[in-house]
């Protein structure tokens, strides 16, 4: 006996809609009733995919925009639209994460950068769920519900915190090589992990390309990237401070008005995300993250060797795919360079999609995710 259930298709299609696509229930199944097979999502230019997930193998056709799945215990997570809130404690924080699909699948970490929130994967973590991959979607440190557990840890926004951070994740998970992805801050911990950890990252999706800085940038840079780059210095000075303290939602609203000029979100779309920027470290990571890119404000002690290390701009050799959204403020020609690359690499330019570009046209993230799960296994 065989059944199936048709699900909505991924589109790459900018979102404006408030809440995660709703798809029809399915039947309960019970623990000992076999195999059967039922359809899961997939955008329609895919041609194959095979994931595997402990011992099952789930195939797809590319091209019909749907695939088999061949375990019964995945069939709750074909349709899993809301993420199961879950904590993690590290030695640094209580990390609060979502978690998608099944547990024994294969791994996905999805990063989000500032000012966004894990709101920005509502549509890439069911969509990679509903193909049997095991998605954690965390909160960044100052973000959501995420905590510092020592009230005495500096407040870091530094690239070596954000670096640690994915790694203490990995581990204090189990997660065995997950791909991981992000852009913006979330971009830059996934390429720091990449970088010096390469043992526990199985693949890499990087929005803009290589996110790792060099030294504090001290010296002026051209005029164009200064102009770009207003925002940061707007945060150095105390004036910025009193912006986040008093009107952090307009201040960050106008940053997604201006990173992603095509993008027609909604109120309630906004207000989604904004709910996690009253984290009581908000104001003070972020302004940090800022001051310490420029050498305004001094590290984390603790990661004092990590963030050497960074300056240096280590290679990374895992597989990756670099995303690019054309209206993204950061010049095209950034992600360009593959210097920085020295595995498999290959980059892709998303028409019509700015800074927050899971949210916007989450289909180029699905799809690059599966591309780097297809090789892992």
């Amino acid at each position: 006996m065989r059944f199936s259930v048709s699900l909505p298709r991924p589109n790459n299609r900018p979102s404006t809609h408030t809440h995660p696509p709703k798809t029809a229930p399915l039947p309960s199944v019970p623990d000992d009733v076999p195999a059967r097979v039922w359809r899961v999502p997939r955008g329609p230019h895919r041609e194959r995919h095979t994931l595997r997930s402990g011992s099952e193998t789930v195939v797809s056709a590319r091209g019909a925009g749907e695939e088999a799945v061949t375990n019964p215990k995945q069939l709750q997570s074909a349709t899993q639209t809301k993420g199961v809130r879950q904590q993690a404690l590290t030695d640094t924080l209580a990390v609060a994460y979502e978690t998608y699909g099944p547990s024994d699948g294969p791994p996905v970490v999805l990063l989000h950068g500032f000012p966004y929130s894990a709101r920005a994967y509502d549509e890439v973590a069911p969509g990679l769920a509903a193909a049997g991959a095991r998605v954690v979607v965390p909160d960044l440190r100052g973000y959501g519900s995420t905590r510092f557990r020592n009230p005495d840890t500096p407040r870091s926004g530094e690239q070596a915190a954000l670096g640690q951070d994915l790694m203490d994740l990995v581990g204090a998970l189990g997660l065995e090589r997950p791909v991981v992805a992000g852009y913006d801050w979330g971009g830059r911990a996934a390429c720091v992990a990449a970088a010096v950890r390469p043992d526990l990252v199985g693949g890499l999706v990087t929005v803009t390309g290589y996110n790792v800085f060099g030294p504090p940038m001290d010296r002026p840079l051209s005029p164009a990237v200064e102009h770009t780059l207003w925002y940061q210095y707007y945060l150095h000075l105390e004036r910025g401070r009193a912006m986040l303290e008093e009107n952090r939602r307009g201040f960050c609203r106008y940053l997604w008005r201006l990173w992603s000029p095509t993008w027609e979100f909604s109120d309630a779309t906004f207000a989604e995300s904004a709910v996690a920027f009253d984290n009581p470290d908000f104001v003070d990571v972020v302004l940090h993250s800022y001051r310490h890119r420029c050498g305004l404000a001094p590290g984390d002690p603790a990661l004092a060797a990590l963030a050497a290390r960074l300056t240096t701009r280590p290679t990374i050799n895992v597989p990756t795919v670099v995303l690019h959204g054309d209206q993204d403020p950061a010049p095209l020609a950034s992600s360009e360079q593959r210097g920085r690359f020295t595995g498999p690499w290959r980059r892709r330019v998303v028409p019509g999609a700015g800074h927050n570009l899971p949210q916007e046209t989450p289909g180029p993230v699905i799809d690059a995710v599966f591309d780097l799960l297809d090789e892992r296994s």
